[in-house]
């Protein structure tokens, strides 16, 4: 009878592994699971349900030889040139992208990118835009359009300022019982959020750059954090760019929402939206049914070099 457990943590080497007795284990990938032709720097990823080897080594350690199928996951791509893609997490009943607007800026390109690849794997995503004690009146006037734009599309939109534990109350209930994911950049808040959810966590944060306003890296591997009210909570490494990747030009307008609506509207089925008479997306766009900012994010979509590793800085 194999041996099932969860991912916890990811250190590279080393596994985190909560069986279903609830102890901690510490485990390693077997090495022929690690080189199966998998175009990944991270085969087996936080959130994975994972078997290991009834037998353990000198050490008492166990061994990680398969995992089961996934419900779903989210990548991004790698820096590293030899690979294609890093695994952030896996088995994700939501996703929450926090967002800042200073100190550091989330880009709207970067925002859109998450959505897409959030839609790809069918993970729903409710964006958190946080800090709002920090903000004036001008940049709340922002944020609410921003709001309007994102909840218009079907993306559930908050205001929070993690610091102050101030309008959190209804994510801690939400989490309850789920395994949920928070991303974002660096600075955001990740780590704050996710201490002032639960009193018996205490992750490290870190200070924003005042060179850069970009935040300095407290979590270096995404790790997964067991809530004492039930459930999971994934905090992933701040993420300075997001590249989509696997997704075939011709469907990437299906992960836009408003204009995956618009399917067979256009003149031509296999409409792009791009140089092609009597498009409906288009034709969104001018009328203003469609955000500019997000149509922008589509064609910078559909005219990257996909074997081009994304780390660029205008996505922020």
């Amino acid at each position: 009878m194999p041996i099932q457990g969860k991912v916890l943590k990811s250190t590279g080497k080393w596994y985190t592994i909560e069986l279903k007795d609830k102890s901690i284990v510490s485990c390693r990938i077997r090495g022929k699971l690690r080189l199966d032709g998998l175009s990944t720097t991270n085969p087996i990823a936080v959130g994975d349900i994972v078997l290991l080897d009834e037998t353990v080594d000198e050490e008492g350690k166990r061994t990680i030889y398969d995992f089961e199928v996934r419900k779903n996951y989210i990548v991004r791509k790698s820096t590293n040139l030899s690979k294609q893609m890093q695994i952030l997490a896996a088995n994700i009943d939501r996703a929450y992208l926090l967002v800042t607007i200073k100190s550091p800026e989330t880009h709207l390109a970067f925002i859109d990118r998450f959505l897409v690849a959030a839609e790809s794997f069918r993970i729903p995503t409710t964006l958190i835009f946080n800090k709002i004690d920090l903000y004036n009146q001008e940049d709340l006037l922002y944020i609410d359009a921003l709001c309007d734009l994102y909840s218009s599309i079907g993306y559930p939109c908050y205001k929070i300022s993690a610091e102050n534990k101030e309008n959190i109350d209804w994510l801690r209930a939400e989490i309850c019982e789920k395994q949920v994911m928070i991303s974002g950049h660096s600075g955001v808040g990740k780590s704050t959020l996710v201490n002032a959810l639960d009193a018996t966590l205490d992750i490290r944060t870190g200070e924003i750059s005042k060179a850069h306003f970009q935040g300095q890296h407290t979590t270096t591997f995404a790790e997964m954090h067991k809530l004492s009210s039930g459930g999971y909570i994934i905090d992933t490494p701040g993420i300075r760019a997001f590249g989509i990747i696997d997704l075939e030009k011709e469907v990437i307008s299906h992960y836009f929402p408003e204009m995956r609506a618009l399917i067979g509207a256009c003149k031509f089925h296999n409409c792009q939206h791009m140089n092609e008479p009597k498009c409906a997306v288009k034709a969104s766009v001018e009328n203003g049914s469609i955000s500019r900012s997000r149509y922008a994010t589509y064609m910078q979509l559909m005219m990257e070099d996909p074997n081009e590793v994304h780390r660029k800085n205008i996505y922020g």
